[in-house]
């Protein structure tokens, strides 16, 4: 009896011994706020022993502030938006994933394995992927909504009702959609007509909010709002009368791709995340959670049937095209903020 005490202790000793030893195991994730199932962050810690902490944003632009202001060395990965990869890029905030380090990299679906934003996906690999519009509370307007205006000329019913973006990428993007000039203009005109449009415009909007687009269109506090399409699936869901629009002028696409930073103080444990968010299966479940879009192969005998059909995933025939949003010279840029510094004043 003593011996099977003896033994027992003995295995029980080993057992939280080793337990102790995974849960050394970390990873720092700096990510969009409302995007990442519990659930997933669960299950990787049940296969891996390695424990997820969570900081959430709710604009590129933020994150990259966070960062430079000295969250380097604290966070292990971060989830851009395309253009946003590219700056950090550029900007020395991004590690090299090397040769072979990630296991599953072929299993990116081959549209997306060599963008622009991040050739031979250098940095990155693929999230999500949708697109940036706008909503529209059906029970307050039920004119045509398939227009930039709404947001940047809006009728009577909307003005005074409308939530914008806390997002500078998105906003330009659209506003120059509005407009009809080129994203990154250099044109002194064009950027004193996009300055003049927008200050017009900002007399309609009752709010400048990412956080809560969903919510407020859901509670009522907001008739219409620029959203993310996921995003305006869910308030549909949860009982708003909205349409996600896709306007004739165009619409923003995007893709968030998470990407391994610079001087990220758990790195084997972050390309072991990577490496599980390629797995199909996993994946998914981000897909089924946000209402967006893949970008790994092999996920659709995974996903909610009911994702398909849905309205903000097919746009209409009149739909104008999709752009991604585009990275400026540094000469332009400071234009760009300049004007998105005076739109939030």
């Amino acid at each position: 009896m003593k011996t099977l005490l003896k033994s027992s202790a003995a295995a029980l000793a080993l057992s939280l011994a080793a337990n102790a030893a995974a849960a050394e195991g970390k990873l720092v994730l700096y990510h969009w706020f409302e995007y990442m199932p519990q659930e997933l962050l669960e299950k990787f810690t049940a296969e891996t022993g390695i424990e997820v902490t969570m900081d959430t944003y709710d604009s590129n632009e933020s994150m990259l502030a966070t960062l430079k202001a000295g969250g380097l060395g604290t966070y292990d990965l971060a989830v851009p938006g395309d253009y946003m990869v590219e700056i950090m890029a550029g900007e020395g905030l991004l590690d090299t994933i090397g040769e072979g380090e990630l296991a599953s990299k072929g299993n990116i679906a081959p549209e997306w394995a060599d963008p622009g934003f991040d050739p031979g996906r250098a940095h990155s690999i693929p999230y999500q992927w949708g697109s940036t519009a706008f909503a529209v509370n059906r029970d307050a307007y039920g004119g045509d909504i398939l227009t930039t205006g709404i947001l940047f000329a809006p009728p009577a019913e909307l003005s005074g009702k409308i939530n914008v973006l806390d997002s500078q990428g998105e906003m330009m993007a659209l506003g120059s959609l509005h407009m009809g000039i080129p994203q990154c203009s250099q044109d002194r005109e064009q950027l004193k007509a996009l300055n003049a449009m927008l200050q017009g415009a900002k007399q309609h909007w009752a709010s400048f909010n990412s956080d809560t687009a969903k919510e407020v269109l859901v509670s009522g506090d907001a008739a219409a709002g620029m959203i993310y399409d996921g995003f305006a699936a869910k308030a549909r869901a949860e009982g708003a009368n909205v349409e996600y629009a896709f306007p004739k002028e165009g619409y923003v696409v995007w893709m968030d791709n998470v990407v391994l930073l610079k001087d990220a103080p758990n790195r084997e444990n972050a390309l072991k995340f990577m490496d599980f968010l390629l797995q199909p299966e996993n994946i998914a479940v981000v897909t089924n959670y946000a209402q967006y879009n893949a970008g790994v192969a092999g996920t659709e005998a995974y996903l909610d049937a009911e994702l398909a059909a849905l309205p903000e995933r097919n746009p209409p025939a009149e739909a104008g095209e999709g752009v991604f949003i585009e990275v400026c010279d540094q000469q332009t840029q400071a234009v760009y903020d300049q004007i998105w510094t005076n739109l939030k004043k």
